[in-house]
């Protein structure tokens, strides 16, 4: 997109799992965003792999800081289309908040990258 701000991107390595974004019960990861997936709710039963998160870092010389992290519904401020969907009556028609027979795939499911529209 043409920007000059360092982006990094945690796919797949260890951080995911020490901040607790990746699910995956055979490396005895069964939390995500510091809470055990058994605490959030029968909606989350079966979820596993890489979940949204975003952790943010500056570096001063040689010191590095944490400064934030945010992850499910603390993410909605980055996706501006998700704030206006919230506005309408069905709201983003997510299988727990539509009306019956609205919705019946997985969270965020309808979600595209913008190229993918085309």
């Amino acid at each position: 997109m043409g920007w000059s701000i360092p982006w990094v991107s945690s796919f797949n390595s260890d951080f995911n799992y020490d901040f607790h974004v990746t699910i995956d019960a055979s490396k005895g990861s069964d939390e995500y965003n510091y809470r055990k997936t058994s605490e959030l709710g029968k909606s989350w039963e079966g979820w596993s792999g890489e979940m949204p998160g975003i952790s943010v870092f500056l570096r001063r010389d040689e010191e590095i800081y944490h400064t934030y992290s945010a992850y499910a519904r603390g993410l909605e401020q980055l996706v501006g289309t998700l704030l206006y969907l919230d506005l309408t009556p069905f709201g983003r028609q997510e299988f727990w908040e539509a009306p019956e027979g609205r919705a019946n795939a997985k969270a965020g499911s309808w979600w595209r990258r913008h190229y993918q529209y085309i």
